[in-house]
């Protein structure tokens, strides 16, 4: 009777181990497997014409080409613009609901009100943006403060909600449409949070004019940030 309850006790034992084995890996195969897409990113660099993308449409074809030449072609990519006037967008509906991930896998913000924090919670929690997250398609790291040269200006022309201005004051350069120098102004955001007087991914301060070498002077290289809608 003892040899057959300690046979039993054996095999219960191996199974046990047996059913943990078998859940430590697929635990491990969840957790080794491929990195979500890519789904946002900054563009590595700019058109090279200040902030003249040949507007919106413009602005989200160079999104695609760069997407394209990572390898992520074929989701449907829009630059995170607002536009002004008749017919305004507001950059934060038109970039999907999320969640977005750079190009190393890792999650960014769960979807437009993480973004944004529109919450008091989501402001509180904040997202994942900033220098060591907001890669490049190359899965790069932007310069920021402290680098030669800072190119973390990021063209948004948008309020820190996402949303178009609606004074009579130009923050888009013409919808992007404009590489004047000296003349009207697009709302940048910092790539790295950090610098001009608050910590604002999408909203810091305004360039002097639509000039590359205007984009250039405050610290910016008439760089995008590109989200995928699909």
């Amino acid at each position: 009777m003892k040899k057959t309850l300690v046979i039993l006790g054996a095999t219960m034992v191996l199974a046990l181990g047996t059913i943990a084995l078998i859940a430590q890996q697929r635990e491990g195969q969840r957790g080794g497997g491929p990195p979500p897409p890519m789904s946002f990113f900054i563009t590595s660099v700019g058109k090279g014409d200040g902030a003249n993308y040949g507007g919106l449409a413009g602005a989200d074809a160079y999104c695609q080409m760069m997407a394209a030449s990572a390898g992520r072609g074929a989701a449907t990519w829009h630059a995170y613009l607002s536009t002004q006037g008749a017919g305004a967008v507001n950059a934060r509906d038109r970039i999907g609901s999320g969640p977005w991930f750079n190009a190393r896998g890792q999650r960014v913000a769960m979807g437009v009100a993480d973004l944004h924090g529109d919450a008091i919670e989501q402001a509180r929690i904040g997202n994942a943006l900033g220098k060591q997250f907001s890669l490049t398609e190359k899965a790069g790291i932007v310069n920021g403060v402290g680098d030669m040269p800072n190119t973390h200006d990021i063209l948004t022309g948008s309020q820190a909600d996402g949303r178009a201005y609606t004074d009579s004051m130009d923050h888009t350069c013409s919808n992007y449409s404009s590489n004047a120098d000296g003349r009207g102004q697009v709302q940048l955001g910092h790539s790295d949070k950090q610098g001009g007087n608050n910590s604002s991914w999408n909203s810091t301060h305004g360039s002097r004019g639509c000039s590359q070498p205007n984009l250039v002077s405050t610290g910016g290289a008439g760089l995008l940030y590109c989200f995928a809608v699909n």
